[in-house]
């Protein structure tokens, strides 16, 4: 284990995310703090990762997902809020995903405990949001511009940290 990671938790956790794009939109959950994220979470004990990504969008966002294709993968050493101060290590799926034509964006029946609400945003204004995990913030906009372009290749985005001090 890296010295400069000290405070990083042991186990490593997979997340699955949905990134749902439509006329030029992303759906995006919206939480407390301003933040925004994508749909998805954790994988749990003996689930795949496409039935941690549809049972984490029926949660949160209302509906099961369409044509679900892996787009990245990365890891991510994501700050957690606890004393002394810890970092959780994830491995974030990324799959590109469609939404039945009907789909009107709410919360679904259990929202994650910082979810206020699920929302379609413009792409263009992507770059005045705050992400979380941060790393959404650099990286997403590529991955939606490669989705735009039809590209079917999957690519390793590396290795992000919470903040530039680690």
């Amino acid at each position: 284990m890296p010295d400069r990671l000290p405070d990083l938790l042991s186990g490593v956790r997979n997340t699955a995310r949905a990134l749902i794009l439509r006329d030029h939109q992303v759906l995006l959950l919206r939480k407390q703090g301003g933040r925004y994220a994508l749909p998805g979470g954790a994988q749990g004990t003996g689930e795949t990762l496409e039935d941690a990504l549809q049972r984490e969008c029926l949660e949160e966002i209302g509906a099961r997902v369409d044509a679900p294709r892996l787009v990245t993968v990365c890891d991510v050493f994501k700050r957690k809020d606890t004393q002394p101060p810890s970092r959780r290590h994830l491995v974030d799926f990324i799959f590109l995903c469609m939404l039945p034509a009907d789909y009107v964006a709410g919360n679904g029946p259990l929202p994650d405990k910082r979810q206020l609400d699920v929302c379609w945003v413009d792409i263009d204004t992507l770059p005045e949001l705050t992400f979380t995990p941060e790393y959404l913030s650099s990286c997403l906009p590529s991955l939606i511009r490669a989705a735009e372009q039809g590209s079917t290749s999957l690519a390793y985005a590396g290795a992000f940290h919470d903040d530039s001090t680690a």
